[in-house]
């Protein structure tokens, strides 16, 4: 199955090495696609079961929650796993 999250905070290559690189290693995740112009993740995985809910819950606690959620907090998370996402690519 594939989904597609909108996210907020997306700043950088080092924000989407740690979105891929924490996504990629959820239990039956095939591919993350970050794209850039259009603040979206999208994700594809094995099985039947939508786990939409599950991945934004990973964005959120990494500082990239779901666009129109509420975000507080989120910029400041977003910033430390850009800086991160940059250190470890």
């Amino acid at each position: 199955m594939k989904t597609h999250i909108d996210i907020e905070n997306l700043k950088c290559y080092g924000c989407a090495n740690t979105i891929t690189r924490s996504l990629s290693r959820t239990d039956g995740v095939t591919d993350v696609i970050v794209d850039h112009e259009s603040n979206t993740v999208s994700v594809t995985y094995n099985g039947e079961k939508d786990r939409r809910d599950e991945f934004a819950a990973i964005l959120k606690k990494l500082g990239y929650p779901e666009k129109g959620s509420n975000n507080a907090g989120a910029t400041v998370k977003s910033y430390m796993s850009c800086a991160i996402g940059r250190v470890k690519k």
